[in-house]
């Protein structure tokens, strides 16, 4: 039988307040900034700090009383909050699935959509309407340059959003317009046509080459135009037989398609339909001087913000006349009630940025610490086994907290910029006994490969000899797994004639 019951239960919610401590707390500097800059011009009792007003004035307000406790208990609930959180890393706690490429940084400016622009403002069109459909192509295209969405689609999209009924045949039809666009290789819809697209230019185009090298260009066309496949497969001696060539000239034919750039938009700064590049900003700064090291948050990541003295001293002049008169008019309640939430509403955000900025740099120093060795040498090798349980157990953090902390962070060292996350990595004992990290590992694989014989590359068990003899003892999928993850192909895919 259905029947009624009552049943009391406990549940912790966030409020709107936690949750933003939590979106701060992993925030890159550039997003930090925007919001901030967006806090700034919504409370107008918020201002950044000039250097005359640093820093004491921050805790004389009149709504410090209990502040310190009313933070601490935000912070237990943002901590809760961040245990519950179902991810991965609350499992493993490793970062072996994010692992990143060691290296440095770089930041683009320009868009590469602008640069399209400019050049479709020079082409002439029969209509406007093959104007406007070369836009919503050019619109269409990835970071690589290459067109995501089919023809049919692209006249869909331009019947909805602009109510102009138009054939795929005329889409295709500009589609060779815009293909003839720089760099060339723009707008194909897979490798072959992008391929294709470059080595016709260059055939086009070249009369003034010499016999033996307008060979090598017909050649290397007719490979992509006709045995793609066996040339993505690598496969030679097939190629060989079919065009009845000698391997000398496959060769160069081979040469002429590796100058290619299978990836157009790439030598140009800048996203696709105009999206701006990813620009990197380190969150910390690191120097060494006389053997002591000295770490600092950048000035973008520890804005000096504080309440405004007008509107402080507002609100005192309306509590001294509450006082006095014993009341206040309905509009000065307003206007006092409006002050008074606005700041409270600051020093809360204040404090969290604060709070940022602890939590911060108790992470980093707890890495620096763990991997001192290679802050001093910058030597990848140094790399010491790092998980985010190790740095959660020196700050006393969730796991969770730590990996939000260094998601999307970099630090600046005396050896170029690199990502926090290139600093954990599991560990393994070497056939010494030594305890080595899986990066040390990826990067003496690296270097296995890099030194091979391109006529003979080595395959995944013969890589797993070379990294025995070498002192690393692991499992041939184990192999498979690392070269994967540092981009390397698989041997068959390595060979060069």
């Amino acid at each position: 039988m259905l029947g009624q019951s009552l049943k009391q239960t406990q549940q912790q919610t966030l409020s709107p307040r936690q949750i933003q401590l939590m979106q701060l707390m992993q925030l890159p500097v550039m997003e930090l900034e925007q919001r901030i800059k967006e806090e700034l011009e919504s409370n107008p009792t918020l201002e950044e700090a000039r250097p005359e007003d640093l820093p004491s004035e921050r805790g004389e307000s009149e709504n410090d009383g209990g502040s310190e406790d009313k933070f601490d208990m935000e912070e237990d609930y943002f901590r809760q909050y961040l245990e519950d959180d179902p991810g991965s890393y609350q499992n493993s706690g490793s970062s072996e699935d994010d692992y990143e490429a060691p290296g440095s940084y770089t930041a683009d400016e320009s868009t590469f959509f602008e640069h399209l622009e400019a050049q479709l403002a020079n082409l002439e069109f029969n209509t406007p309407v093959e104007r406007l459909i070369a836009r919503q192509i050019i619109g269409n295209l990835d970071d690589d340059g290459y067109l995501q969405r089919t023809p049919s689609a692209i006249a869909d999209d331009l019947l909805i959003n602009h109510h102009l009924d138009v054939t795929t045949k005329q889409v295709l039809e500009v589609l060779t317009i815009v293909q003839e666009l720089e760099p060339a290789g723009l707008a194909a819809r897979d490798l072959r046509e992008c391929l294709l697209l470059q080595l016709n230019q260059k055939v086009d185009n070249g009369e003034d080459l010499d016999d033996m090298a307008f060979a090598d260009l017909v050649l290397a066309q007719r490979i992509i135009r006709d045995h793609f496949e066996s040339f993505s497969k690598k496969h030679y001696d097939k190629l060989r037989d079919r065009l009845g060539v000698d391997e000398d000239e496959l060769r160069d034919a081979l040469g002429e398609i590796l100058r290619l750039n299978p990836k157009p938009a790439s030598g140009l700064t800048g996203a696709a339909g105009g999206r701006a590049a990813r620009v990197v900003v380190p969150d910390f700064l690191l120097t060494e001087q006389e053997g002591e090291f000295r770490l600092t948050l950048t000035a973008r990541n520890a804005p000096d913000l504080k309440i405004n003295d007008h509107y402080q001293e507002m609100l005192a002049e309306y509590r001294r006349k509450q006082k006095e008169a014993g009341k206040l008019s309905v509009a000065q309640k307003q206007a006092a009630g409006f002050i008074r939430q606005n700041i409270e509403s600051a020093n809360w955000f204040i404090e969290a940025i604060q709070q940022r900025q602890q939590t911060l740099y108790s992470v980093m120093h707890a890495i620096l610490r763990y991997q001192e060795a290679f802050f001093r040498t910058g030597d990848l090798k140094a790399l010491r086994p790092m998980i985010l349980k190790d740095i959660a157990a020196v700050t006393e953090l969730d796991i969770s907290t730590i990996s939000r902390v260094v998601n999307s962070k970099f630090i600046q060292t005396d050896f170029g910029t690199h990502s926090l996350r290139e600093f954990f990595s599991e560990g393994m004992t070497n056939q010494e006994g030594e305890e080595v990290s899986t990066t040390q590992i990826k990067n003496v694989l690296r270097e296995i490969i890099e030194n091979e014989d391109k006529r003979k590359p080595l395959a995944d068990g013969k890589l797993q000899k070379a990294l025995a003899e070498a002192g690393y003892d692991i499992a041939r999928r184990t192999v498979a797994k690392y070269r994967e993850q540092l981009g390397l192909p698989v041997a068959r895919l390595r060979k060069v004639l």
